[in-house]
């Protein structure tokens, strides 16, 4: 009995990987180690470092007199952001995200619900490639090529003027505030694009949580003389609730810190992604370029905090 159980037992391997395989297999907990380790200072120092790093230059000041960065800790660049002139970028910011949020989120529910209650097979799959699709063309481009759509020469406008509606244009134009000369240079250009962008970002949250919903509550809720308004408000829309939350993460937080489309597409009035870049590149202001910066990552941690209690993280 006691030559097979020593029969058993494999002689330890030679060489150094030998070893360090016999020690892996003894203690696999030293192994788990071993892959974490460098992923974790990698995002430790590179990512982590990096905000301290960006939270830490917030707290000095610029020396007016000479240009140069005072490396002592200060609230006064946070006070700076209160100055009228910063607090609208701010506002201004917020504002196009929860509108772009909420612009996404109506559009996507009937697409979404279509994919997850009807569409089958080829036309599943069709769905997932047309949603797909323009997230595999480059980001600049399609910035561009609304830019072009949207200019006073472009198709948009020509097909207005086609269809004898250029008076409605001009109406949607001569909007206070989100108007002007051509939609490109408009908030309503810049909310167009930001909607085109980023909503493929809702739908998929949105159809995967619409995918989970039993059929049978919907049979149920119609038995129970629920009509189509009733059953999408007590059974549809809660239940598809974390799905929508999780889209809003996406192309809220997107919209939030975006710098491309509003430096291409829009007004001259700055958001927040173009005041970091004015303030770091043109203007020099580090610390009030960081501060500027802190404001969204704030901004999310609040909104992540409220989307984990909603469940939104179960939808993605």
């Amino acid at each position: 009995m006691s030559d097979v159980s020593t029969a058993s037992i494999l002689p330890g391997r030679s060489g150094v990987f030998g070893h360090l395989s016999d020690v892996f297999w003894r203690r696999p907990a030293l192994l788990l180690a071993v892959m974490l380790v460098p992923p974790l200072l990698w995002l430790g120092i590179i990512y982590v470092g990096s905000l301290l790093a960006l939270l830490l230059q917030s707290f000095f000041s610029i020396d007016d007199f000479s240009g140069l960065i005072n490396y002592e800790l200060t609230l006064s660049t946070y006070r700076q952001l209160l100055v009228p002139t910063n607090f609208d970028i701010i506002v201004r910011t917020v504002l196009m995200a929860v509108a772009v949020t909420l612009a996404s989120a109506v559009l996507a529910f009937p697409i979404a619900y279509y994919a997850a209650r009807y569409a089958t097979g080829r036309w599943k799959a069709f769905f997932y490639l047309g949603v797909m699709l323009p997230l595999w063309s480059s980001y600049l481009v399609k910035v561009y090529a609304w830019k072009l759509i949207l200019a006073k020469e472009g198709i948009l406008t020509w097909t207005f003027d086609r269809l004898g509606l250029s008076w409605l244009l001009d109406g949607i134009l001569s909007l206070p505030v989100i108007g002007g000369n051509s939609l490109s240079i408009s908030y309503i250009g810049t909310f167009l694009v930001f909607v085109y962008v980023w909503l493929p970002f809702m739908i998929l949250p949105v159809q995967a949580a619409l995918e989970r919903v039993p059929g049978n509550l919907i049979e149920a809720s119609s038995d129970l003389g629920a009509h189509p308004g009733q059953t999408f408000r007590n059974v549809l829309l809660p239940l598809a609730m974390p799905g929508i939350v999780a889209g809003s993460i996406f192309t809220f937080s997107l919209t939030l810190g975006d710098y491309i489309i509003p430096q291409i597409v829009g007004s001259s009035r700055l958001f927040i992604g173009q005041a970091v870049y004015a303030q770091q590149g043109t203007a020099g202001n580090v610390p009030l370029a960081a501060a500027f910066s802190v404001v969204p990552i704030a901004i999310m941690g609040v909104y992540l905090w409220a989307a984990k209690r909603m469940g939104a993280f179960d939808a993605l």
